[in-house]
């Protein structure tokens, strides 16, 4: 039996960890590739942002699943403390007695080798293979021979295009919402559902993930106000990630019935009052806050900004303002007002927005429906807030 060992801390695991363990499997005729994610590295320390040892364990078990052959191990993470590739080694050894037993590694570490921990017990146990670059075979094979000749290593070079990306220029990528093309599917949503490296979402992801789950009917709506907010955030300078992550997500559970925002909101723990308990429609804002919340590990920000997005509240952010007024204005809405509301959003955004809430609340009124209390405050706050500007003495250029 011929068994690989792929070790790493996988920080995260990518396209390019993947490519590698493929082409050593069949570059060496394995039965068996195991992939170890390291517990704790003995030769430099993890980035603080970094995933945890089990979160670093899941991931790969995210980016190697499927692959034919490789098989992800906890062997590192049981055993605890500072992970030595000898003593993984010799473990394996004592587990396969009979195996031929290969290591997998990348030239860099590969011409360190003498230095490691115990190497000399690791190069009687295990060959190495060396999966490196072209342009890296003269050295590698220089050093190979050395090993051979004064060790009796079995040394064995895969030939390996250019790995394009690090897990360190990733990490880097996934706090500038990039690199979604280096992950697996999987990995990418765990990745960012769990808030590891910082990494914010690509906004092309969320629009998928966000179309997965409306009324095709909604996807106009919903686009509409993405790009509404957006223009909005560059007009009063708000962050225009967020204003477009927020009008993606707003209506995610718009398509919910009334069991299912109720279920929604025992799942989430979602504390809801007496007139959203007898009217669940009203719901959607708050559930739709904590799905995008525990599912696509979105920022505070924009939870909030989704969650007030229909009602309105009380002292609103320069986000949450932004993303109600575009839900009120986006392109393909039209009604009696909108011109003049729109073209007000774009001068003077409070009293668009006190506008807005009068006009919401007119609405209501003619419908015979009972508005919320969060949108009345609201307003009496809106209106509280722009007679006190107006009550300001004049501070500029010749004032007295």
């Amino acid at each position: 039996m011929r068994i690989g060992i792929y070790g790493g801390t996988f920080n995260p695991p990518h396209t390019g960890h993947r490519k590698a363990a493929r082409e050593a499997i069949g570059a060496l005729g394995l039965d068996k590739l195991l992939v170890i994610p390291t517990a704790e590295p003995p030769h430099k320390e993890l980035p603080e942002e970094s995933a945890g040892p089990e979160q670093r364990l899941e991931l790969a078990r995210l980016c190697f699943g499927g692959l034919e052959g490789a098989e992800v191990s906890p062997l590192e993470l049981e055993r605890g403390g500072k992970s030595y590739t000898a003593d993984t080694v010799a473990e394996l050894r004592r587990l396969y007695p009979e195996a031929e037993l290969w290591l997998i590694m990348g030239g860099d570490m590969f011409l360190s080798l003498e230095k490691w921990y115990k190497s000399g017990e690791l190069l009687r146990e295990a060959g190495i293979a060396v999966s490196a670059r072209a342009d890296e075979r003269e050295r590698i094979l220089a050093e190979a021979e050395k090993l051979r000749r004064e060790r009796g290593a079995r040394v064995r070079f895969i030939d390996q295009p250019p790995i394009i990306i690090s897990s360190t220029a990733l990490r880097d990528c996934l706090r500038r919402a990039e690199g979604r093309e280096y992950l697996t599917e999987e990995t990418y949503a765990y990745i960012v559902k769990n808030r590891l490296y910082g990494a914010r979402a690509e906004l092309g992801w969320l629009r998928e993930q966000a179309v997965k789950l409306l009324d095709p009917r909604r996807v106009p709506h919903v686009l509409g106000v993405e790009q509404e907010a957006v223009r909005l955030a560059e007009r009063w300078g708000a962050e225009v990630y967020d204003a477009a992550a927020a009008g993606i997500l707003h209506d995610i559970t718009k398509k919910c019935n009334d069991k299912e925002q109720l279920q929604l909101c025992e799942k989430y723990g979602t504390m809801i009052d007496n007139l959203e308990r007898e009217i669940p429609k009203l719901l959607h804002a708050k559930t739709g806050a904590d799905l995008a919340w525990h599912e696509f590990g979105v920022s505070p920000a924009i939870r909030e900004a989704i969650r007030w997005h229909t009602t309105g509240r009380e002292n609103m952010s320069l986000l949450e303002k932004i993303i109600y007024l575009a839900d009120y204005i986006e392109p393909n809405r039209s009604f009696e007002g909108l011109d003049r509301l729109r073209a007000l959003a774009y001068e003077d955004l409070d009293e668009a927005l006190r506008l807005g809430l009068q006009m919401s609340l007119d609405e209501m009124e003619e419908r015979c429906i009972v508005p919320h209390p969060n949108s009345l405050r609201a307003l009496r706050y809106i209106e509280k807030e722009l007679d006190r500007k107006r009550a300001e003495p004049y501070s500029g250029i010749g004032a007295i």
